[in-house]
């Protein structure tokens, strides 16, 4: 199989040939027919976020199973037929270690060390080899910009005929993401105001998933007036262009000068991250999404956050058994837009210029490279 290989920060990717890779017990083998472009893989590749390399990158796919690992629990085959269509959430929890059996499958110990860490699975080794020489190639997440991935079963949902395999697969990071920051850490309920600060792909993602929880507010910050145009069709019921106005005076002057109840920072910048923390009401809450170059500091207003009880609250993704099917049935009931969401598809051998337009702001929503 062909599989897209980072090698180092600030090199193009190449495209090189791999032997087809084989699942172990709880896994699955998946034939990758779409994958999501996400700024995460993006921080990877410009050294920003340190993973082992070379690696595959790529963590949104949609896919159909062609084969299940040996030794593999009946009732996983069962669930996930060979021919079966299926969406990939980015965290893969073990389903074992204390944070998995407690339910918090987003801090999945393994998860954590095994891949984000070391780049492979939960044996310690990951399940590409080059095809040339035999050499490993390691794993972020599944490493979905190839023709085939391994996923393990917990990470997977079926998804249904009538969903597109192209459009959905932002399912699995994007909109899993914001559906894990709207429900388990902003805990948002129907009538709350909400400030999503960045509408990229996962940002936008978070305007649709407020609206369809019932917030009565959703301001949609940006730089792009492209961006926010597209935040309006998504749900957006103000936006903000950051460039030419003051963010945290705007969202207050929207509101009453009280602030939203919830805003939620999908850039992972210190000036994005002060504006969030500055935007919320009184007893509010700010929900940080973004991922930030190694080491960047957010500040805040230490005397404010004690005496107005605002909560800053750290959310990575979701819950993959018990969320990733609730976000395919949003989507499955048109509740969840994927057309408007994903603005650009690009062919498997274009992921160099996918990145690099990401890189510079040309993407308005969600790019997904179509691999079959």
């Amino acid at each position: 199989m062909r599989g897209t290989v980072f090698w180092e920060p600030n090199r193009p990717l190449t495209i090189e040939e791999f032997h087809m890779p084989k699942p172990k017990a709880g896994e699955l083998l998946i034939k990758t027919k779409a994958c999501g472009v996400c700024h995460s893989d993006l921080h990877v590749l410009k050294g920003e976020l340190p993973f082992s390399s070379p690696c595959v990158v790529g963590h949104e796919i949609t896919g159909e199973v062609v084969e299940h690992g040996a030794h593999t629990d009946s009732g996983i085959i069962k669930r996930f037929p060979v021919g079966s269509h299926v969406v990939g959430a980015f965290i893969m929890p073990c389903g074992n270690c204390f944070f998995c059996v407690k339910g918090q499958e987003d801090l999945c110990e393994a998860f954590f060390a095994y891949n984000r860490a070391k780049g492979t699975l939960y044996d310690g080794e990951t399940r590409l080899y080059l095809r040339s020489n035999g050499k490993p190639v390691y794993m972020y997440s599944m490493g979905g910009m190839a023709e085939y991935c391994v996923v393990p079963a917990n990470a997977l949902a079926v998804l249904p005929n009538s969903l597109p395999y192209t459009e959905s697969a932002i399912l699995g990071c994007a909109v899993f993401t914001a559906y894990g920051a709207m429900r388990h850490a902003a805990e948002m309920r129907a009538g709350d105001s909400v400030a999503v600060i960045g509408v990229g792909g996962v940002g936008s993602s978070c305007l649709q998933i407020a609206k369809a929880f019932g917030a009565a507010e959703i301001i949609a910050v940006d730089v792009l007036d492209e961006k926010l145009q597209n935040a309006k069709i998504l749900g957006a019921t103000h936006t903000i262009n950051g460039l030419n106005e003051d963010v945290v005076d705007k969202i207050k002057e929207i509101t009453g000068g009280r602030g939203v109840d919830v805003a939620v920072e999908a850039l992972g910048k210190p000036l994005t991250f002060m504006q969030c923390t500055k935007s919320v009401r009184d007893g509010g809450k700010a929900v940080m999404i973004g991922l930030a170059a190694t080491n960047a500091i957010g500040e805040v207003d230490i005397t404010r956050l004690v005496r107005r009880q605002v909560k800053i609250i750290g959310s990575y993704g979701a819950r993959a058994r018990q969320d990733l099917p609730q976000v395919v049935k949003l989507a499955e009931t048109g509740i969840f837009n994927l057309r408007d969401t994903v603005t650009r598809k690009c062919k498997f051998e274009e992921a160099n210029a996918a990145f690099d337009d990401l890189n510079h702001g040309k993407i308005i929503g969600r790019a997904v490279i179509e691999v079959m």
